[in-house]
């Protein structure tokens, strides 16, 4: 079994054109967020002379959350919001759970 039917079963789909749809949704995220990038440090006051950890501490929290909008928009624009969509409230669960097992592990402590 190739890759592309791996990915195809894994995610439940059956179309070779709902799977380019995705893999097209994913890419051009990917590359919107490469523009934006930049324009959003830029307002931020980060240069290149900032030190990586400065950076490291402001991509983190704000890059991801934008790269999950440009899926869910681009998803939409590709007719796979669906899938887009179950793919964000698992990791929306999965952050969930995450916060409240380490809120109740500092709790304990």
């Amino acid at each position: 079994m190739g890759w592309v039917q791996k990915l195809k079963t894994k995610w439940g789909i059956q179309s070779n054109f709902d799977f380019i749809m995705i893999m097209l949704a994913f890419s051009l995220a990917g590359s919107m967020i490469s523009v934006c990038r930049p324009p959003i440090f830029h307002l931020l006051g980060i240069t290149k002379e900032t030190h990586l950890w400065i950076k490291i501490l402001v991509y983190v929290p704000l890059i991801p959350p934008i790269y999950q909008v440009f899926l869910l928009f681009w998803g939409t624009i590709l007719g796979q919001f669906e899938f887009f969509w179950e793919k964000e409230k698992k990791i929306g669960r999965f952050l969930k759970q995450s916060f409240l097992k380490a809120t109740a592990s500092l709790r304990r402590s």
